[in-house]
């Protein structure tokens, strides 16, 4: 997936914990972005210079369970709708 941005954009990632079934799909995806606590999943960072594996896991999360947003415009990059 390729989302045009500004190389000084910044990305908000969240985790839905009510949703979130801890399978660590999205640690195995985006290494080093995302973490379990307490067998959910959670963000290392909650803000993030674009990267294309932190849209990858969330697109490949099951439950949805994670949001990736353009700061800049307000608009939902991950899961697409």
């Amino acid at each position: 997936m390729s989302v045009p941005q500004s190389p000084a954009g910044r990305w908000s990632v969240t985790v839905d914990r009510t949703v979130c079934n801890g399978s660590a799909i999205c640690i195995g995806t985006a290494p080093g972005r995302f973490r379990l606590q307490d067998r959910k999943s959670q963000p290392v960072a909650a803000e993030i210079a674009p990267d294309e594996t932190v849209l990858d896991a969330a697109e490949s999360c099951p439950w949805e369970a994670l949001t990736v947003t353009d700061l800049e415009t307000g608009t939902v990059l991950a899961p697409e709708q």
